[in-house]
């Protein structure tokens, strides 16, 4: 369990929800934590009802994968002799297995 010692809050704030359930981030708590409009606040549900709001961290790109797509695009531009079209028999299978599944690729991922 975690527990917030009231001499760690270096800022307290409110704001009230509307009949919708939005509210607005009080101003004092935009500034201290640096938010900018479009950044994405990360919610942590705490046992007792509390929450932690926090501004969520830009992810950093895999080095071992940016290297790797980076060495594709040069040998990709090196050799694109190597470089083929996919056959249309593995287009046909993937049809196959994934007919009927719907795919809406503006949700968020979940842990499923």
């Amino acid at each position: 369990m975690i527990s917030i010692n009231k001499a760690d809050v270096s800022l307290r704030a409110e704001s009230r929800l509307t009949e919708r359930s939005q509210t607005t981030i009080p101003a004092a708590i935009r500034d201290a934590l640096h938010l900018k409009p479009g950044e994405i606040i990360e919610y942590s549900l705490l046992s007792g009802g509390r929450v932690l709001m926090s501004r969520q961290e830009e992810v950093q790109d895999d080095p071992v994968v940016s290297q790797f797509l980076t060495f594709l695009e040069h040998d990709m531009k090196k050799n694109p002799q190597h470089l083929q079209s996919v056959p249309p028999a593995f287009w046909a299978g993937i049809k196959a297995i994934t007919a009927g599944v719907e795919v809406d690729l503006d949700a968020p991922l979940t842990d499923d």
